[in-house]
């Protein structure tokens, strides 16, 4: 049986949600971050020594990471779905957003969200920060431009694995700037399999 280690308002929701597109049978175990430190609690150290949530277990293998957590699902449970065939001209492109998401676009993001809790002593790193957000936000914008999806004409793990940095775009009050993304954000929002993962995992934020 799979189980995923899900820590609230984390990158784990994704996993839910994956495993819902896919109606792949899991059990969730739960943890709870520190109301005043917001670090994950001590017993995920547990389950794998960086403390860190997701945290995949399926067997006997424990899994870190989104991506590889993505490529594992897919690899084991997927039965073929939600990925291009290997050998066919979008699965480059896949790979490169699985990758992408965490490798590049959520830096900037997540340094926006810690350095502008600074004020006015972040202040000196906002421009920086500001250009590559708007960056890289702009490459996904327009990656999206006439797509429903990422990659081809249908969902897959890539849009499953970036739509953390879609949802933080809103968070940030720049949906209006990238109508794209927002479109698109909206549009696996409204997926039945995403309402499910909510509803086991609850809702998250970004604060």
């Amino acid at each position: 049986m799979i189980t995923v280690h899900h820590l609230n308002d984390s990158r784990s929701q994704r996993i839910l949600w994956l495993l819902e597109e896919l109606e792949c049978p899991y059990e969730i175990q739960f943890y709870e971050r520190d109301a005043v430190t917001r670090f994950a609690p001590p017993e995920l150290k547990a389950v794998h020594p960086l403390g860190k949530s997701p945290v995949l277990t399926d067997g006997g293998a424990t899994i870190i990471e989104s991506g590889a957590i993505i490529e594992h699902i897919l690899r084991h449970h997927g039965g073929g779905r939600l990925i291009p065939s290997i050998h066919g001209p979008d699965y480059g492109a896949y790979v490169q957003w699985l990758h992408y998401a965490e490798g590049s676009a959520m830096l900037p993001l997540i340094l926006k969200m810690y350095v502008g809790r600074l004020g006015d002593a972040g202040a000196p790193l906002q421009p920086r920060i500001d250009s590559e957000v708007a960056n890289h936000l702009g490459y996904v914008e327009a990656s999206l431009a006439g797509r429903e999806w990422l990659v081809g004409n249908m969902l897959t793990g890539a849009d499953i694995q970036m739509s953390f940095v879609g949802e933080i775009v809103g968070a940030f009050g720049l949906s209006a700037q990238y109508p794209n993304i927002d479109a698109w954000v909206k549009r696996f929002q409204a997926r039945p399999a995403y309402k499910r993962a909510i509803e086991r995992g609850g809702t998250y934020s970004y604060a």
